[in-house]
């Protein structure tokens, strides 16, 4: 995909989040959380991240069911993540809806961590 499609992709994403990141960004969005700034949808060639976090270098990713079906895919998208600076976490959309707490306290947890870069690791939630 050319990074025209990716930004028109995005920009679709999020004027139309699904409920699980509606309900997430709602505590993420605005600098709400930790008075870090995250973003929405955000075109990392050549892929669109969920969640963001360019100070913190933090990509938060939520799967749906379909994601139990390409864990190969997942893995790459994460190493390249990786290999950008970013640390990754992944939740299940269901552990959004059910645990938004957990979620927000991993999250949290991440943030206050060192960075990826000077731990030369991801982690994954």
């Amino acid at each position: 995909m050319r990074d025209a499609e990716l930004l028109r992709r995005a920009k679709q994403m999020r004027a139309n989040p699904s409920p699980p990141e509606a309900r997430l960004w709602y505590h993420l969005r605005a600098k709400r959380f930790e008075a870090t700034k995250f973003r929405l949808q955000t075109v990392i060639a050549p892929y669109i991240v969920d969640f963001t976090s360019r100070t913190a270098m933090l990509a938060i990713e939520l799967d749906d069911d379909s994601h139990a079906y390409q864990p190969d895919y997942d893995a790459a998208r994460d190493r390249f993540l990786e290999s950008k600076g970013f640390q990754v976490l992944r939740f299940a959309n269901s552990e959004v809806m059910t645990n938004t707490e957990g979620v927000l306290h991993t999250i949290s947890d991440a943030l206050s961590s060192p960075s990826p870069r000077l731990r030369g690791e991801g982690r994954r939630a």
